[in-house]
């Protein structure tokens, strides 16, 4: 097993200096990309009244995790360029190679480091950003208005009674204690058209159906409002059925989502693009352990070439080919073309292999 690295002190090297590159791109990343999309949605956050510098850093706070996870893969990319690309134009691979080191015992720790880094990516994205997305759905469903705090929030549900449609901006708690804030109840005929549509502030389960609170009722025919105290309606709605209206994927743990899964299912719904966004949860963030292998092509090989830059490009765009070649997977796996696992994991593999051959090739 120790025959597959270098020695200590070089293993120590390449690792401290791929995690050090690694670290400086994501900072590179994050900034820059935090910053762009703020100038697309301060504008919307300070658009409601009321709003102002601390909701702007509010938001900031809940979309730079998302941020993180979607630069990391890329960062570790960037990494793997900007320590290979140094150390060949250097002459230190050459100095590996002449030692005796095979260029699978050069990427070795960089291969660890990586493990470690999609390790802490999926951590991250489990414990941190599936909040963070869940909070940020709901506040933008309400228009960047009162900030969600709640954990488990869900935003803009919908729920059929019949004809009939309950609506709720946000919903909070499971089970029998979820409540909902800004409910409208729409009492259709049979043709589909509104004949009611009544407002609340706020819904509780009434055992059976959802106590509306300060509902005011609008007759459309009439176009006469009435204000009550309280109203009971959807009957035939559950708790359970509320719950399952909308499953937002990158909103739920993979336990979570793994129980959302499980409840459609035994109602005949479909979960292929779940069941996908499931296996993503895990391939995603081990995409960084492919990064040094596909990276390698500016590494090896290349010194007396006098085409160390092209072949960094190639490693590049071989890096970056995954990235669509995965979001097509799922994309293709949403519409049904690929069955849920191969959608997640036929990319991952497919790479895993070109970039085995492309290190083979080259160090031939």
């Amino acid at each position: 097993m120790l025959g597959l690295f270098p020695s200590p002190t070089l293993t120590r090297y390449l690792a401290r200096l791929f995690a050090g590159r690694i670290v400086g791109a994501l900072l590179m990343l994050v900034l820059v990309l935090q910053m762009l999309d703020l100038l697309g949605e301060s504008a919307k956050i300070l658009a409601h009244p009321g709003n102002g510098q601390g909701q702007v850093w509010h938001y900031v706070t809940l979309r730079t995790p998302q941020i993180i996870q979607f630069a990391l893969p890329i960062s570790v990319l960037l990494g793997t360029m900007a320590t290979f690309f140094p150390l060949n134009q250097n002459s230190e691979i050459i100095a590996m190679r002449a030692a005796g080191l095979s260029a699978h015992q050069i990427l070795a720790p960089m291969l660890v480091t990586a493990l470690v880094v999609a390790g802490i990516s999926f951590t991250f994205n489990e414990r941190i950003v599936t909040r963070a997305t869940a909070t940020l759905k709901a506040w933008q469903n309400v228009g960047y208005g009162s900030i969600p705090r709640e954990e488990g929030v869900r935003g803009s549900v919908f729920v059929a009674d019949g004809q009939n449609i309950l609506f709720a901006q946000t919903v909070t708690g499971e089970g029998t204690a979820q409540h909902m804030a800004g409910v409208t109840w729409y009492v259709r005929d049979a043709a589909g058209m509104t004949v009611t549509m009544t407002n609340a502030p706020s819904a509780s389960y009434a055992t059976p159906g959802w106590r509306l609170e300060g509902p005011v009722v609008f007759t459309v025919a009439s176009a006469a409002t009435q204000p009550q105290t309280s109203m009971v309606v959807g009957r035939g709605i559950s708790p359970r059925q509320v719950e399952m209206s909308q499953v937002n994927a990158d909103g739920l743990n993979i336990l979570a989502l793994d129980r959302a899964i499980s409840a459609l299912k035994a109602s005949g719904r479909r979960t292929a693009e779940l069941e996908g966004k499931w296996w993503h949860k895990i391939s995603k963030p081990l995409s960084a352990v492919l990064m040094p292998l596909l990276g390698a092509v500016a590494a090896f090989g290349l010194a007396r070439s006098g085409q160390l830059l092209v072949r960094a490009v190639i490693g590049c765009m071989l890096g970056f080919a995954y990235f669509v070649a995965d979001n097509m997977g799922l994309a293709m796996g949403n519409f049904g073309a690929y069955p849920p696992l191969v959608a997640a994991w036929a990319p991952f593999f497919l790479f895993l292999a070109i970039g085995e051959t492309v290190l083979i090739r080259t160090e031939e």
